[in-house]
């Protein structure tokens, strides 16, 4: 029971961690409890989704797990084996780029990629001896997924692989996220591991970084090779749901063969509704995307049901 004297203490602390914004509601995470970051007094959103909406009824996907959430109250509108532990691959790239931005890194600084950064990374575009800004190296990572990048990044923020590693899972321990955990920033090994509800909430959290959100909306983007003179190199997002009717607010693609094709993107269409997708272990490149998409049409046109039927009630 709570003392009368603790009260004011208690509300403030309840009002410090609920915010509103144009578009967002954030809710204070649930269970006994919160979350490292929160007992830590940080003033930034804690999300918490709501199942009591759930549709009885949504569409077939081709696709291990699934969530969709709607982004503005935290309504978790499907769900599919959503808090199944699935590896989640270069989804994991979101959690790094968090560590980093957290990190405070100096962004103008530079990395040169090594033989290290190059292992079973044959698709990369940067090759070994290549040197850039860390704010490149983040383009690369974000937007191509690129596994060269997101390594020497890690180095110069951690020193080791492996103690970015411990970063990335003491941040995924301060979000509240239980099922998550990493081995590794750029999820090649199937150890790095969450469901598809964490991974919306991941999304929800990187979201709240602007560059994070600006990156991974961007359509493509040049970087500089700084030690080869006036050599650039054009990195395209991998999430083609920026080809489609809505638009991408941030977003992340994966894929392994341990965790199949994966997406996570964030999503809004012309009523300014905002969605947040996740399909994970989807047997096709183009197929997650017309996964993702099908959902998307789904879960716009349920939020649209749902406002007309509100107006109808009053």
């Amino acid at each position: 029971m709570i003392r009368q004297a603790s009260l004011p203490k208690v509300l403030l602390l309840l009002a410090a961690f609920v915010f509103f914004s144009a578009n967002t509601v954030y809710f204070v995470e649930g269970g006994d409890k919160p979350g490292l970051r929160a007992q830590l007094g940080d003033p930034r959103p804690v999300y918490h989704f709501e199942y009591d909406h759930v549709r009885d009824k949504g569409p077939y996907l081709n696709a291990r797990s699934a969530i969709a959430v709607n982004y503005s109250n935290g309504d978790v509108l499907y769900t599919k084996n959503a808090d199944t532990p699935r590896p989640i691959a270069s989804i994991s790239k979101l959690v790094a780029a968090m560590v980093l931005i957290d990190q405070e890194v100096n962004w103008d600084s530079t990395q040169t990629i090594t033989k290290e950064d190059a292992y079973r990374s044959s698709k990369s575009r940067l090759r070994v001896g290549y040197e850039l800004t860390l704010r490149d190296l983040l383009y690369c990572a974000l937007m191509n997924s690129d596994n060269r990048a997101t390594r020497a990044l890690a180095r110069a923020c951690s020193g080791t692989i492996e103690a970015f590693a411990e970063e990335m899972n003491r941040k995924a321990l301060s979000l509240g996220l239980k099922q998550t955990s990493f081995v590794e920033p750029t999820g090649l090994s199937s150890n790095n591991v969450s469901t598809a509800s964490e991974v919306a909430k991941i999304l929800h959290y990187a979201h709240d970084y602007e560059m994070i959100a600006r990156i991974t909306a961007m359509r493509s983007q040049k970087v500089k090779v700084v030690n080869r003179k006036g050599r650039t190199l054009q990195m395209a997002n991998t999430n083609l749901m920026i080809y489609s009717p809505y638009k991408v607010l941030s977003g992340k693609t994966g894929y392994i063969r341990a965790a199949d094709y994966c997406l996570t993107t964030l999503l809004k269409n012309s009523d300014g509704d905002m969605v947040t997708l996740v399909v994970l272990g989807v047997p096709g490149d183009r197929l997650r995307f017309r996964q993702c998409r099908k959902l998307a049409n789904w879960a716009f046109e349920e939020l649209k049901e749902e406002r007309s039927e509100a107006l109808a009630s009053r």
